[in-house]
């Protein structure tokens, strides 16, 4: 039986950050993905700022910024076309060191992943294949897959195993976990054009159409790459809504089908859901397979990413220290409240485009001397798990500092917490168990020691403060981690 430290299941966005994100630490890693190809058409079309920090941290920015374009907003209008509330995305570098959103290509994403994972020696991929069996072991995980092509059957070993497996998930099933319902269940047609030339007068944002009889969604995405998507009743005919002859005539406000090809027309059921438990032993779950939310934030894909960066550093620790038990269930308990946050947000987003709820979709809501109302995006921070209740600067982003020589900081702990001190401590040794970095080395790091009102910053790999250190005796207490 072959030995791996972990064993993803899925590769799409999820899985694939995940296998990056582990390997950079050279374990022994399987990825198993039941497609036999990268699944060519569109379906997540936006992340955001604290998303492209990890894709930074993984290596894939460089080639992969190409593919994506800066998102200017969203703007939700009536049905006759008043702006009832704007949300812009100001085209400005965020804390987190690039701009607040972003379009993109689903397929384009998994390229980058997947080219980057072939750069790792010690991580395999094997696609077409269906995992059978899972079994939680006190030490190891055990299990089976079938090669799909040929029905062979293959058996493995690993210390972990994560499940990113989509909202269909074999791990969260063999996990016995189920998914809460949090209340918002609707059918929307999604529509994806290409349009047959490089100009055309649709707005340049995404547009959300509060209409009480025919809710819409319209989003820019990359190149000539456009999106509609719109709510359908239950006792409508999906087949007639999926023909050629009734989606132009839905788009027929904005154009015609001399304007443009049709490149996928489905039928989705818009959840929000939550898993009750997202590990079980050494499996986890992460992404689509632990929690669900409609796509009106554009968060759902951006929301397992997160996951899977709080959770691989965590693992990685654990197999190059120990097992911990209790650093472990910090997974969920730090991403569960977190993701719900964007959950219930998406919802409130929900009724007001349906037109049946208020325009109070956050706290983040402003009025203009016009009466115009403008939101700003919500950043939550993370459930509590690991530092102290009494550090009010636990769990948040540290943000994205520059090095003197020159060098990108992220890099610096990539893979392990730093400690982030100030000058007078330099001549002090063994503060800490864990890399360190000095006040004259880094770019603005003194006013964010005084703004902390710090002598040091303890930053976790997934760049959350993990603690503020006021005296010397802070630095030697990292009793949160397993080293």
């Amino acid at each position: 039986m072959k030995k791996y430290d972990i064993v993803i299941i899925g590769l799409g966005p999820t899985g694939g950050t995940l296998g990056n994100l582990l390997a950079l630490n050279g374990f022994s890693i399987l990825i198993l993905e039941r497609e036999k190809k990268i699944y060519s058409l569109p379906r997540a079309v936006h992340f955001d700022d604290e998303i492209m920090r990890v894709f930074q941290t993984i290596g894939i920015t460089k080639e992969f910024l190409k593919y994506t374009i800066i998102n200017k907003g969203t703007k939700f209008v009536n049905s006759d076309g008043k702006v009832l509330l704007d949300w812009p995305r100001p085209r400005s570098i965020t804390e987190n060191g690039w701009y607040p959103s972003y379009r993109f290509h689903q397929p384009d994403l998994e390229r980058s992943l997947r080219k980057r994972l072939l750069k790792f020696k010690k991580v395999s991929i094997k696609q077409n294949s269906h995992v059978q069996e899972i079994e939680n072991k006190k030490d190891i995980v055990n299990l089976v897959f079938k090669d799909i092509k040929n029905d062979k059957l293959h058996k493995v070993s690993c210390k972990y195993l994560v499940g990113c497996d989509g909202a269909r998930s074999t791990t969260r099933e063999k996990m016995g976990t189920k998914f809460d319902n949090l209340g918002f269940t609707q059918k929307w047609a999604v529509v994806d054009l290409i349009l047959k030339k490089n100009k055309d007068k649709l707005p340049d944002r995404t547009i959300q159409y509060s209409n009480p009889k025919r809710p819409a969604t319209y989003c820019r995405n990359v190149g000539k790459r456009r999106r509609w998507e719109f709510a359908i009743k239950d006792y409508e005919d999906e087949n007639k809504i999926l023909s050629n002859t009734y989606i132009w005539n839905f788009l027929k406000p904005w154009l015609s089908q001399k304007d443009a090809y049709l490149e996928r027309k489905a039928i989705y059921t818009f959840r929000s859901a939550i898993a009750r438990k997202w590990r079980k032993g050494r499996i986890f779950i992460a992404g689509d397979a632990a929690h669900l939310m409609p796509p009106f934030m554009g968060q759902g894909m951006c929301a397992g990413i997160r996951d899977v960066s709080n959770l691989a550093w965590k693992i990685s620790l654990c197999i190059k220290n120990k097992h911990n038990e209790k650093f472990l269930d910090t997974y969920q308990s730090e991403r569960f409240s977190n993701v719900k946050e964007y959950i219930e947000t998406t919802m409130r987003m929900g009724e007001f485009v349906n037109a049946i709820g208020s325009d109070n979709i956050t706290g983040n809501i402003s009025s203009g001397p016009d009466g115009s109302k403008s939101m700003q995006s919500i950043k939550p921070k993370i459930g509590f798990g690991l530092g102290s209740k009494t550090d009010k600067n636990r769990g948040k982003i540290f943000p994205q500092l520059k090095m003197k020589n020159g060098k990108i900081l992220d890099n610096k702990f990539s893979t392990s917490p730093v400690l982030f001190m100030s000058t007078k401590l330099n001549k002090l040794k063994n503060l800490s168990k864990i890399p360190t970095v000095g006040e004259k080395e880094v770019i603005g790091l003194s006013n964010l020691l005084k703004k902390y009102k710090a002598k040091g910053i303890i930053v976790r790999p997934d760049r959350f403060i993990l603690k503020t250190c006021k005296n010397t005796k802070d630095f030697n207490q990292i009793k949160y981690l397993p080293i």
